[in-house]
């Protein structure tokens, strides 16, 4: 007898569950808009496909590293972070993944971010020799303080990053201070972003924290150096990213991974959404240039993201499935 009627049968009730799962209910959704551009960006493609794919209700609210993971696993809100970079907190939050208490979805950033110290290439076109964080040490004339002549900065993260707790132990694990440096800690991701650009424009070395993938160092040419030591993992987690750790010692940071990030009770009132949320991810390449045509024609957020989801419909709509995909096609339109 043949098999075929069953097959299609199989396949018919196995399209039918998976329609059925894009059409149930959806909750009350709130998704944290971190303050940096990939992640601010991936809030926003996220409210339009969980609202018009999913029909969620979905509330954007401000963000922040370590006050989301604090606020997610004390009081389950947000319910989502989209871009979560999970270094700062890997021994909490392996330990609320095991409680069940939070979950990762995909890894939103498909080759792994990148942090370090970086300078502007002139500056290692014009000095080859430093490759290091020390050779950079070593030559503080090259990156003049903005705010107090004659002395030497490194440019830090503003308050409530998780950097500034690795910049600040880093700063004095290699003895900046005694080397003629002080550290800077900008205001806003803006103000960071904007000490760059006066450094290019006026060919003046810089020397600090940043991160990738960003429409910056798209932009801007930069070149991380080496801690000149490997990554210490239990250095790391002891002590480098532990604020006001008493004696820090050289480290290197990991291979950075962000995640998106979502409490219990988001897979319980968008069970329909969680097949988008762990197919989630772009590459470098595609952020750096939705980001890069961000700062070009000075969009919004939501902007960017619905530009995103107009032009780049061969990379999202691999995550979702064809019904859901045509209800934000035709939102967008």
């Amino acid at each position: 007898m043949s098999r075929l009627p069953v097959y299609l049968g199989a396949l018919l009730a196995t399209i039918s569950i998976r329609v059925g799962a894009a059409e149930a209910a959806c909750g009350d959704i709130s998704i944290a808009e971190m303050n940096w551009g990939s992640a601010a960006v991936a809030a926003h493609i996220d409210e339009i496909i969980l609202e018009h794919g999913y029909d969620c209700d979905v509330t954007l609210v401000p963000g922040d590293t370590i006050p989301t993971f604090t606020s997610m696993l004390t009081k389950s809100q947000p319910d989502m972070a989209p871009e979560f970079w999970i270094n700062a907190v890997r021994a909490p939050l392996a330990k609320a993944i095991g409680e069940s208490r939070l979950l990762l979805g995909a890894e939103i950033l498909q080759e792994g971010a990148v942090e370090g110290w970086w300078v502007p290439a002139f500056i290692i076109e014009a000095h080859p020799e430093i490759r290091t964080v020390d050779d950079a040490l070593a030559r503080p004339d090259l990156f003049p303080s903005p705010r107090s002549p004659g002395k030497a900065a490194i440019q830090s993260c503003p308050d409530d990053w998780s950097c500034q707790a690795t910049t600040r132990n880093l700063f004095r694990a290699f003895g900046a201070a005694d080397k003629g440096f002080e550290l800077l800690e900008p205001a806003t991701a803006e103000a960071l972003d904007a000490s760059i650009a006066s450094a290019f424009d006026t060919k003046t070395g810089w020397l600090g924290y940043y991160w990738a993938p960003t429409a910056a160092l798209g932009k801007y040419p930069m070149a991380r150096l080496s801690f000149g030591v490997t990554h210490n993992q239990v250095e790391w987690e002891n002590c480098t990213a532990v604020p006001g750790c008493a004696s820090p010692q050289k480290n290197s940071y990991p291979t950075s991974q962000a995640f998106t990030l979502v409490t219990q009770e988001f897979t319980e009132k968008a069970a329909s959404a969680m097949d988008y949320i762990r197919t989630r991810q772009w590459s470098n390449a595609t952020i750096n240039g939705i980001l890069a045509w961000q700062e070009e024609n000075r969009a919004s957020n939501r902007e960017t993201a619905e530009h995103f989801l107009k032009i780049h419909e061969e990379v999202w709509s691999k995550w979702v499935l064809p019904l859901v995909q045509e209800r934000v096609k035709t939102a967008l339109r």
